[in-house]
């Protein structure tokens, strides 16, 4: 296509094979959206494409991402405010015909994609397809800073919010290489943190995953503390991260037990086993089809 559409806080350029989203820089722009710059969104990343009213005499495009297509969209699991989803264009309402010419050229190349590459309507993407924000990142928690260098993602508490349990631990370091997923809750929630979830189930100082203020895998946010614009690339990049050493299929085998001559299975230890799938299938390494069919089958061993 090799066309531009301006919207309001963002333009999108129209390529072959994809929409390179530019966002603008000041004040009245959301701060996610400048933190994110650019990002160029392969047509094979897309689910749909829909041009629906929005507030106060605009339109929105929106191009609907693929689910486990985009590691930022992933890491947000659907907490995102409409304002700092990077996936919508506002534009004036006088300029619908031209948003709905767009929308079904747009629509189109989506769909050829998806047939291109396999890929039925809604099925999710076997990797991801959108490059994650780069790193070296950090940003500020309320009880530590948290910083990642793309192979380690190390948590620094501070003497004046982390708790005790922290503090008996000492700062931590986390190979993503033992990691298996990351969860991410807003800092617009009461209680918003970033938790590192290890791969083998296992926590830090033999301590028992349970609040965030308590967890030394995790920092909690605050007033002023990990921001969106920060705290979820941070959360992204570290997710990416984690799949391109962890892919999906291999994170479920691990939740697997071979049962075969095993008889039946200690109830504790397919608690255990459970638990850590749903750990995995909130952070997106499992779909909601294998986590149900996987529950069902550790279950069928007690």
């Amino acid at each position: 296509m090799g066309d531009v559409l301006a919207g309001i806080h963002a333009t999108w350029e129209f390529d072959s094979d994809s929409v390179l989203i530019r966002f603008e820089r000041g004040i009245r722009t959301p701060k996610l959206l400048s933190a994110l710059g650019e990002r160029r969104i392969p047509h094979e990343a897309l689910a749909d494409v829909t041009l629906t009213p929005g507030k106060r005499g605009t339109v929105v495009l929106h191009a609907v991402p693929r689910r486990g297509a985009d590691p930022l969209m992933d890491a947000a699991a659907g907490q995102l405010k409409e304002g700092c989803d990077p996936y919508r264009l506002v534009l004036p309402a006088e300029r619908e015909v031209l948003a709905e010419y767009y929308a079904d050229e747009l629509r189109e190349q989506v769909r050829a994609a998806g047939a291109d590459t396999g890929l039925a309507e809604g099925e999710p993407a076997e990797r991801f397809l959108v490059a994650p924000p780069e790193g070296p990142l950090q940003f500020k928690a309320y009880d530590g800073k948290a910083g990642f260098d793309g192979t380690q993602v190390t948590f620094r508490w501070f003497w004046t919010g982390a708790s005790s349990a922290k503090w008996k631990v000492g700062d931590q370091s986390f190979p993503v290489a033992s990691l298996g997923g990351v969860e991410w809750r807003s800092p617009d929630f009461f209680d918003g943190h970033l938790r590192l979830l290890r791969r083998d189930g296992s926590t830090e100082g033999g301590t028992v995953a349970g609040p965030a203020d308590q967890d030394p895998a995790a920092v909690v946010f605050g007033l002023g503390y990990g921001p969106v614009h920060e705290s979820l690339p941070f959360a992204a990049a570290v997710l990416a991260a984690v799949r391109s050493t962890v892919p999906a299929a291999a994170a479920l085998d691990r939740v697997s037990v071979d049962a075969v001559g095993a008889g039946r299975r200690d109830p504790a230890d397919i608690a255990e086993r459970i638990r850590h799938l749903g750990e995995l299938h909130q952070a997106g390494l499992v779909t909601d089809e294998e986590f149900t069919a996987k529950k069902a089958e550790l279950l069928a061993e007690l």
